[in-house]
């Protein structure tokens, strides 16, 4: 499989002023940290849509090879925690638990896109992705120019879709992330608008702030929105990973649990986001398609040739191996203990600087938004953002 290369133009501008004179101001407020000022990724309309098109055939194609009864034996082989297989089961099972969005990773080839991963439970890079490359278009002079940034966009539907489905329950929301996280606040800032403009009363706090009570007339998730002034919000969004829940917080878990199956609360994304999370469902995807021309060879064991080996459940990066008979390259990590996946190495496109790219494609519904980032080696979340122009 040979190498693609990436065309960069010159795309200059103050974006953070440009972000902040949109109105946006508060989805950027330790500044666009990440964002390459000076270039952008240049695609054909073609490519972009082979990257729309990847991410819509790869989410129907996951729906297809997940079991319908969800067996103890296919829970087993993606490893997901047994304390949440219930919730799991019942929100698969349940068409009112909605999948509002996931991030597909991939790696554009000659030969056309490839799935390295799905990011489909807490996804970030929001802001940067429906704002801040959106932006940098009226900072670089360029209004007239085409991108696939309509993440927001369909964000806004996903979040309508969702509320009707649920039109049983109140319409107001609760979307937590990790208190110490600003990138994390940022991401739900932007969910939050969007889902404002759905119907939703949204409201943002810490994880750590939230309450929840499994009994009595206060059965329900809470959170304190003024002064001596707590509000019960029935519909829950998370930027805490499940798995991390079922592992640190099992006693939550229980209560989340509970209240889900008694619709005191409906939460997304929904437990079974983690089928798709799991870095397992790789191996499963490649025995269910094989040599599909979307899908890298990808095994529960060790393969032939030049591979990354990969935790089921590392994030940014983290203690990703590469190996060609030996090992080229290890990132640090705090994942080295989990059980790995094998996937066949492929070539990220490079510029000729010798960075490498690979295209974040956004899943909301349908593919809705691209996004790249770049570096000089493994891709983490620290690697530089870069905006995309789409000719023709």
């Amino acid at each position: 499989m040979t190498k693609g290369t990436v065309r960069l133009e010159a795309h200059t501008g103050d974006v953070e002023t440009a972000v902040r004179g949109l109105g946006w101001e508060w989805c950027v407020e330790d500044g666009c940290a990440n964002y390459v000022p000076g270039e952008a990724v240049v695609v054909t309309e073609k490519e972009a849509d082979a990257l729309l098109d990847a991410a819509d055939t790869l989410y129907d194609m996951l729906v297809q090879a997940v079991p319908d009864d969800l067996p103890d034996a296919f829970l087993q082989v993606l490893c997901i925690p047994e304390n949440l297989w219930p919730i799991v089961r019942q929100s698969w099972h349940d068409d009112r638990h909605w999948h509002l969005y996931g991030r597909f990773d991939l790696v554009q080839t000659p030969e056309g896109p490839k799935l390295l991963e799905f990011n489909a439970d807490t996804a970030t890079s929001i802001p940067e992705t429906a704002v801040v490359q959106w932006a940098s278009l009226a900072a670089a002079g360029k209004n007239e120019a085409n991108q696939c940034s309509g993440l927001y966009e369909a964000l806004v539907a996903q979040f309508k879709a969702w509320r009707m489905l649920n039109d049983d329950l109140t319409p107001a929301l609760l979307l937590t992330y990790i208190g110490e996280s600003a990138e994390d606040e940022s991401n739900c800032a932007v969910l939050a608008q969007a889902a404002r403009e759905a119907g939703f009363d949204a409201h943002l706090c810490p994880v750590e702030e939230m309450t929840v009570s499994t009994e009595g007339e206060e059965k329900g998730v809470w959170a304190q929105v003024g002064a001596e002034q707590w509000q019960q919000f029935p519909f829950l969004f998370k930027l805490l990973p499940w798995e991390q829940i079922a592992w640190e917080e099992p006693e939550l878990l229980d209560s989340l649990t509970l209240l889900s199956r008694a619709r005191n609360v409906v939460i997304a994304n929904p437990a079974y986001s983690l089928l798709f999370q799991s870095k397992g469902m790789l191996a499963w995807l490649w025995k269910a398609y094989p040599y599909h021309p979307l899908l890298l060879e990808t095994d529960l064991e060790p393969i032939s040739g030049k591979y990354i080996r990969k935790p089921y459940f590392g994030r940014e990066g983290q203690s990703v191996e590469v190996i060609d008979k030996v090992s080229i390259t290890k990132m640090a990590g705090e994942y080295d203990a989990q059980k790995q996946v094998y996937q066949r190495w492929c070539d990220l496109p490079e510029d000729t600087k010798g960075y490498t790219y690979q295209a974040g494609v956004f899943w909301a519904g349908e593919g809705c938004a691209i996004g790249f980032r770049r570096e000089k080696g493994i891709i983490t979340n620290l690697s530089q953002f870069v905006p995309h122009l789409v000719e023709g």
